[in-house]
């Protein structure tokens, strides 16, 4: 979910968070690299194209495009209101945004960076949005609205809605048309053909509450989902059985996956990320809890250099409470947007 801040609670535990998590093999992530963004406004969820060489970042109510080789602005998309996610079809030289704000979805080129069309998802504030390459087909995950809008990624043709009854949340897919999605308020993920628009099962999560972050190592066919309860989990994409629960810190909000590295990583609004090795397809180990900064909760990854990317900001004093807002968040200071650069 969209925010620019986050509550005390979280930067209070920031300073305990390396006495939460136990001594570990370490991968040795560490910061290479700030890149300056600037600007005002939140952000949220970041795609990298390592193809074409290019990392989208949802910022405010536009997308601001890096080059992954020399980490410097290189271009913008305007005009994507309650910006959430970015989704790439290199086939068709199209990109996807998803603006919650007005329930639309930008269909931009690649290689002109330029607005082409605009789509109607058909439900309320879709959020993160995926390409489906078996089916061909993009996704919108409509938060609010609580359902599916699947989309024909050449002509952008609604070819039907999915109801799925929660909140829904980040996605992952297995190249072959399956897609699992975590739905928060029900602290489950629904595995969804993406080639008949159904639902086809439901994995519960409990006692872990919350999902957020979620991907997948489609070899294996092993999903990562990061909770806000605090938890790390590995499942049976095929059963739903949880195989691994490892602790992660505060407020997750992402979970990406390296396939050549065979890593897993959950990042935190707290300034943590956890790193787990798949050692097969049944053994995992926790390698290391590096510490990030305060609100970079969102993360992406070039498999290509292994780089990991998280956005953040300084923040203000704390406001006092209020009797309309109990616990206030953090104010973002203006004009220091930036992404984390981390390698192994």
């Amino acid at each position: 979910m969209k925010t620019s801040c986050f509550s005390s609670s979280v930067v209070a535990l920031a300073v305990f968070s390396s006495c939460v998590f136990p001594s570990v093999a370490r991968a040795g992530y560490h910061l290479i690299d700030k890149i300056a963004v600037g600007g005002d406004g939140g952000w949220d969820y970041l795609e990298a194209d390592s193809m074409a060489r290019r990392l989208y970042v949802t910022h405010g109510d536009y997308v601001v495009v890096i080059d992954l080789d020399t980490l410097k602005v290189v271009g913008s998309i305007p005009d994507c209101k309650g910006m959430g996610g970015v989704a790439i079809a290199h086939e068709f030289n199209r990109g996807f945004t998803a603006n919650g704000a007005d329930g639309t979805i930008t269909v931009f080129a690649l290689d002109r960076l330029k607005e082409v069309s605009r789509l109607k998802a058909t439900g309320k504030r879709p959020n993160q949005i995926i390409y489906e390459p078996f089916t061909k087909r993009v996704f919108s995950f409509n938060s609010t609205g609580r359902n599916v809008t699947a989309f024909d990624a050449k002509t952008g043709e609604v070819l039907g809605t999915i109801e799925v009854d929660g909140r829904t949340e980040f996605a992952a897919v297995d190249e072959k048309g399956m897609i699992y999605d975590s739905l928060q308020d029900k602290a489950t993920v629904v595995a969804i053909d993406a080639r008949t628009l159904k639902v086809t099962a439901t994995y519960a999560l409990a006692p872990h509450t919350d999902p957020a972050g979620t991907d997948m190592d489609p070899q294996t066919r092993r999903i990562f989902v990061g909770c806000r309860s605090k938890s790390f989990l590995v499942l049976d994409a095929d059963t739903g059985n949880i195989l691994a629960t490892f602790p992660i810190g505060e407020r997750n909000d992402a979970v990406k996956f390296d396939p050549g590295l065979k890593r897993a990583f959950a990042s935190n609004a707290d300034g943590t990320l956890a790193v787990i090795e798949e050692k097969g397809k049944d053994s995992f180990t926790l390698l290391e809890t590096v510490k990030t900064e305060l609100g970079a909760r969102t993360m992406a990854i070039d498999p290509k250099t292994h780089r990991l990317f998280l956005p953040t900001c300084d923040f203000g004093p704390l406001p006092e409470p209020t009797k309309d807002k109990p616990n206030p968040r953090a104010p973002m200071v203006p004009g220091t947007f930036r992404v984390l650069v981390f390698e192994p």
